[in-house]
């Protein structure tokens, strides 16, 4: 026996006297393992070799137990496999596929190792002993063909992924099932990511809303989103995947919901002490739902101006949904030039604003 593996332990004629108190907790006079008494453990008595070893070994299990069980239950919120829009479930199915890929080499290299650590002990006398090997040409082809076949899997995945999953790419498709067509309006919602809340403007519509946002299911979205001061990232995890918002720049989500819900909406950047507190929820709802929830907004008296939008911008934890009945159609191009809260003016805003007419227009149908 290895005294490394046992420090109290002495020998004695195949035998080891074992302190009782040094290997297992002591119950009375009696070992404990799994807060049962197993055997008679007085001081002085020999404990077998063999017996010991099964008894740290079961010690060790338990552990090993809770630690699985433990990172199982982490492991139990499944928002981002249970997607709500089309987008956020190709992404899903990406991960999927690319790990099961993955495992395809890691499983064969988990289980070839125990093989090998366990056929090739230092007992095992039938092991074949070959001191002289150096090199096996079909054991370099299946150790090399096989990751370099993965990678070129994955490589493939990912350009197609990359370019089909695009988030300023305009969606093609609602669901597997249905395409868009061509002349389909999208919902615009302008996203502004504030100190530490969020900022959904419906241009089209002439409304805007803090920390909460909505849109009819199968209707193309396009999320036009920015920061008013420091990076975040905008991210539903049953719509779609995280964009970046920063400061001076618009970035863009073409997403889709396909089923009524209620959904949780956070910011996946850190940003500052209200960071854990920047949640906003989405609804996802029939058409004329929508349409009673933009008319909830119009009837709110609060217009969103340079002068509201300037005590908005404050840093704020946990606000309340808030709505504004009125906007300043320029005032998300105004936040991208970062020209509100400066005193400087603002550029001229090109093309017509949008008005409540075009919002009219049922969503989704053509113009």
């Amino acid at each position: 026996m290895d005294d490394t593996l046992f420090p109290q332990a002495q020998e004695k004629e195949g035998m080891f006297s074992v302190p009782h108190s040094d290997v297992m907790p002591p119950f009375g006079n009696r070992c404990c393992i799994f807060d049962r008494p197993i055997m008679d453990a007085s001081p002085g008595p020999d404990i077998n070799h063999g017996t010991m070893v099964y008894f740290l070994r079961l010690r060790r299990l338990r552990g090993g137990a809770a630690t699985i069980a433990s990172a199982l239950l982490c492991g139990c919120h499944r928002t981002v496999f249970d997607a709500a829009g089309y987008i956020a479930h190709q992404q899903s199915r990406l991960v999927v596929t690319s790990t099961l890929l993955m495992l395809l080499i890691i499983i064969p290299v988990i289980l070839l190792t125990l093989f090998f650590a366990w056929h090739y002990r230092q007992s095992n006398a039938d092991a074949d002993y070959r001191p002289d090997w150096d090199r096996s040409l079909h054991l370099e082809l299946a150790i090399w063909a096989a990751p370099l076949l993965i990678v070129i899997a994955l490589g493939a995945l990912t350009w197609i992924g990359s370019h089909t999953l695009d988030p300023f790419r305009p969606l093609h498709r609602i669901d597997a099932n249905r395409t868009v067509a061509a002349d389909t309006r999208p919902l615009i919602v302008d996203v502004v990511a504030l100190d530490w809340k969020w900022l959904f403007i419906y241009p089209e519509q002439g409304v805007a809303v803090v920390n909460e946002a909505a849109a009819p299911v199968d209707v193309p979205i396009r999320f036009r989103i920015t920061s008013e001061s420091v990076m975040n990232a905008f991210f539903v995890p049953a719509l779609a995947g995280q964009i970046y918002a920063m400061p001076g720049m618009r970035s863009e989500l073409n997403a889709v919901v396909n089923r009524p819900g209620n959904f949780r909406g956070f910011s996946s950047s850190y940003s500052g002490a209200g960071f854990s507190h920047m949640e906003f929820r989405f609804l996802g709802m029939s058409a004329a739902q929508f349409a009673q929830w933009i008319q909830r907004n119009r009837d709110a008296p609060a217009r969103l101006d340079r002068a509201a939008y300037l005590r908005l911008v404050r840093p704020s934890i946990a606000d309340p949904v808030r709505r504004y009945g009125t906007i300043d159609p320029a005032m998300f191009q105004s936040i991208v030039d970062r020209c509100i809260a400066s005193r400087r003016s603002c550029p001229p805003t090109t093309g017509a604003s949008p008005s409540r007419a075009a919002a009219s227009m049922p969503l989704g149908a053509a113009r």
